[in-house]
């Protein structure tokens, strides 16, 4: 069994977190608002997989509280990278290694500048869930991971979260597959903050709102391809279909918005852009999005 740290234990950490703590890992929980509830009530997850409950949680305030781990999980937003080596150099040791489970582009080259490229796997999460109360997750949806990296133990790594009843599969290219997920994130969490706030079904019933999506989708494939990572033109109408399966789902980009929280504008929005025009693509509803998110985020 490894020995995992958790860092950012919001909805998305807090569930993998807690599916690992099930299985038997040593699993420690770095928290800030939750901490006293977590610590006094343990922590209620209810999922369509099945609900759980963990009733004694490893939980922490400080990095030096929990000491030297295996694993370290990085799941908080994008907008705390600035806080990587004070918050994840104490709990590493020699063979340490650093998972992200995080938004965007960009999060696995930060870390492999400060703690070596070797350490550093990326893991793509496709999974409805949301912090419903302090120590409360709600999972709808999804949960598959897909996990990308250098690393000798990928295939090991895959096999311990399957162990944990998390979905997880190698990704044939990580970039590619971090392109794939952008295909949904950038016009249903830019879109959704845009528009006022609003879930993905009242997005896709807005009049001309898919038209809007789809015209983001687009440009999202042909940046992709341009960087040289090819994904089917099928595939956004996959995602459509799969979002209006997904009924009023609120996306956590737009929570953070209308919560009044630092939103992953650049990790999501700014660096696929950059990406895209420094490769010579015509990114002009991606532009356009990019301002109004960063307009709607300083108002």
């Amino acid at each position: 069994m490894k020995r995992f740290a958790i860092v950012g234990a919001g909805a998305v950490g807090s569930y993998y977190g807690g599916r690992l703590a099930e299985a038997g890992h040593d699993v420690h929980f770095l928290l800030r608002a939750d901490f006293d509830t977590v610590r006094a009530k343990g922590l209620q997850v209810e999922s369509c997989d099945g609900d759980f409950f963990l009733p004694k949680v490893q939980c922490a305030q400080t990095p030096a509280d929990i000491g030297k781990v295996d694993i370290v999980i990085v799941a908080w937003k994008t907008t705390a990278n600035s806080h990587y080596r004070e918050v994840i150099e104490p709990m590493l040791h020699d063979d340490s290694q650093i998972i992200t489970l995080q938004n965007g582009l960009g999060n696995v080259e930060a870390l492999g500048e400060l703690f070596g490229n070797e350490r550093i796997l990326g893991a793509l999460c496709y999974v409805c869930i949301n912090r419903i109360a302090p120590g409360v997750i709600r999972h709808t949806a999804g949960g598959k991971i897909e996990l990308g990296g250098d690393a000798q133990n990928l295939h090991e790594l895959a096999t311990l979260f399957q162990n944990a009843k998390i979905p997880c599969q190698v990704a044939e290219n990580l970039q590619t597959s971090q392109w794939r997920k952008l295909v949904w994130n950038i016009p249903f969490n830019g879109l959704c903050i845009t528009e006022g706030g609003i879930d993905t079904e009242a997005l896709l019933q807005k009049d001309g709102s898919e038209t809007r999506v789809r015209a983001l989708m687009s440009e999202v494939l042909i940046s992709a391809r341009a960087l040289g990572h090819e994904i089917e033109e099928d595939f956004m109408n996959l995602q459509i279909k799969n979002t209006r399966f997904m009924g009023k789902y609120r996306p956590s980009s737009m929570i953070d918005y209308i919560e009044g929280r630092a939103v992953e504008i650049e990790a999501i929005w700014g660096e696929p852009l950059r990406q895209a025009q420094a490769a010579g693509v015509s990114v002009p509803h991606l532009a356009a999005l990019y301002a109004r998110i960063k307009e709607c985020c300083s108002s």
